[in-house]
């Protein structure tokens, strides 16, 4: 096994074009270099560096084994650097892009980060445009895909998974007495996300791996997730929402499941950030706060109090 520290002298030899100027910038007599280089040349049992009174020359074999050396300690120095911003405190400021509609899910998580973290910033950008992490400058984003970005160029961490499904009123529930076929569904007023004029089309799956279309002119059409499950509250019709944004109206019984074996199809949620050796203290601090709290699958179930 090598000294790195052989390495590193012999390295800062070659860096600087002879033993004194080396000497004279790490601040070690010329002799514990020359010694030092001398003893990795005998452990090799090669020349590295041809050197006299009048000349310094780095052989070829001498040349090649300098630049695997700069490469070694360039990762031992990123490894040095990952374990200190590891142990230092977080701070700084986190730039987070987040889908408008997960952001009242991140809201809920926020305080108890910036409480852990006091000196830690967040600034997020809500929107549900695929955002440029590179060239817009953000750390971390949140996204909802129904398969995983491929762009080499990022490092991704699946958080959850999600899928949209049927909710109501009670008293709109109601109004579909026993029935069980999903057909019904055509028979009740409906509230949507598509702000496209005209008619919406749900496309549904269900149990043995059938689907339903449904298409429809739905009474409200809003992008917003937290208008339209209060507009489902007040019953003004059933809406195709994330499980998340309805979890805890279902627990209260404010809003019931229709059809609870039909949803849309499943997405991944999940972050993706630049691919870099050493995250920054405060945004893999972020990234393990948001892995922590996504992990409770009751924020995704959609399961409670079904009708």
């Amino acid at each position: 096994m090598q000294d790195l520290n052989d390495l590193f002298y012999f390295s800062e030899v070659v860096s600087h074009g002879g033993f004194a100027a080396a000497g004279r910038a790490l601040r070690l007599p010329k002799s514990k270099l020359s010694r030092r280089v001398a003893q990795l040349e005998g452990r090799l049992g090669v020349r590295l560096i041809e050197r006299s009174s009048r000349s310094f020359r780095v052989t070829e074999i001498g040349q090649s084994f300098f630049e695997r050396c700069r490469s070694a300690l360039a990762e031992v120095e990123r490894a040095e650097a990952l374990v200190d911003a590891a142990r230092a405190e977080p701070r700084g400021t986190v730039r987070f892009s987040c889908p408008t509609g997960l952001m009242e899910l991140v809201a809920q998580v926020m305080p108890d980060f910036l409480e852990r973290h006091p000196l830690v910033n967040v600034r997020v950008l809500a929107t549900d445009r695929p955002v440029d992490l590179i060239a817009e400058h953000i750390d971390v984003a949140l996204r909802v895909r129904v398969s995983l970005d491929t762009d080499a160029a990022l490092t991704m961490r699946t958080l959850a998974r999600s899928r949209r499904i049927l909710i109501a009123s009670p008293k709109l529930a109601n109004t579909l007495g026993d029935a069980e076929d999903i057909a019904a569904l055509a028979s009740l007023p409906t509230v949507s996300s598509s702000e496209q004029p005209g008619s919406v089309t749900w496309t549904l799956e269900g149990p043995r791996g059938l689907t339903h279309s449904l298409t429809h002119e739905p009474r409200i059409a809003c992008g917003d997730f937290i208008a339209l499950r209060e507009a489902a509250l007040a019953g003004l019709g059933v809406a195709l929402l994330p499980d998340h944004a309805c979890t805890e109206a279902l627990r209260s019984g404010r809003l019931v499941r229709l059809f609870p074996q039909w949803h849309s199809r499943e997405g991944i949620v999940h972050l993706v950030f630049t691919t870099r050796t050493g995250l920054p203290a405060h945004v893999r601090a972020w990234i393990d706060h948001l892995a922590e709290r996504f992990r409770d699958k009751r924020l995704f179930s959609g399961t409670a109090a079904e009708g």
